[in-house]
């Protein structure tokens, strides 16, 4: 930390308030931090291990997943998209990853995007807003208390003692769709997606959506290095030797290239 305000300083960078304070309070108590997020994420056993890759030993596959979560997770974020990030765990450890988020999420006032397949029954709880997509539809978005309703508007009823998140899997499965029919006065037919997907354009929920949405944005409010007023933001050439800059130390780091090499 103290080299990179020397060269912010000898180049004349002036960082952002919010940001330079929040590094520095990070830097201080950076271990605080490291060994909170490696406790959350149960990778305190294997603090001191290297991570590995094909030609050398390391970490398990699913301490890998949680290495890569908690990289994202250190530093001043705003917006996180995550895709799949509890493969490979079980349900206890993907409750507390996403319970760490949730957290780091309501603290920050950041935004949070994650796709999971098949989420437990706690871990769908700790969600603020969900989005129910099936064969690459959107059935639903919004709050994740109104979900029951909106199904409940399209003529399926979740059970009381139903999990709402395997009510959501098998109320689009054509083979257990029909036992959630609770509207007797007309004939049940199947509702495919197209089907859901319509019902949710028309309901008030996607109104509101769209209203929200409407409303211009004040880009006054906006950080200035946070716009961009070319159609690239740096030249192919600095692309390019970026690119090349990050293969040549790559290769410097791998040993067993270089001495397959030299030999």
């Amino acid at each position: 930390m103290m080299e990179v305000s020397r060269r912010e300083k000898e180049a004349g960078i002036v960082p952002d308030p919010d940001i330079d304070a929040y590094m520095k309070a990070t830097w201080a108590s950076r271990t605080l931090q490291t060994d909170y997020i490696l406790k959350i994420l149960g990778l305190d056993i294997c603090a001191g291990t290297i991570v590995g890759d094909a030609l050398q030993r390391g970490i398990s596959g699913g301490q890998k997943k949680r290495v890569t979560t908690g990289e994202v997770i250190v530093g001043p974020i705003k917006t996180l998209f995550m895709d799949e990030i509890t493969n490979g765990l079980d349900s206890s450890t993907a409750f507390q990853i996403v319970s760490c988020l949730q957290q780091l999420v309501h603290i920050t006032d950041a935004t949070l995007l994650v796709a999971l397949l098949q989420p437990s029954p706690e871990t769908f709880e700790l969600f603020d807003d969900i989005i129910l997509m099936a064969e690459g539809k959107i059935l639903y978005h919004g709050p994740r208390d109104a979900v029951v309703e909106f199904f409940e508007s399209c003529g399926f009823r979740c059970p009381q003692r139903k999990e709402i998140v395997d009510f959501l899997q098998e109320v689009l499965s054509k083979k257990d769709q029909a036992q959630y029919w609770y509207n007797t006065e007309l004939p049940y037919s199947y509702f495919s997606a197209d089907v859901f997907s319509e019902k949710f354009r028309a309901s008030p929920l996607r109104k509101r959506i769209e209203e929200d949405l409407s409303e211009p944005y004040d880009k006054s409010q906006c950080h200035k290095n946070a716009l961009s007023f070319n159609f690239y933001s740096v030249s192919r050439w600095e692309i390019f030797r970026a690119c090349m800059s990050r293969e040549v130390l790559l290769m410097r780091r791998n040993k067993y290239l270089l001495s397959s090499l030299q030999l």
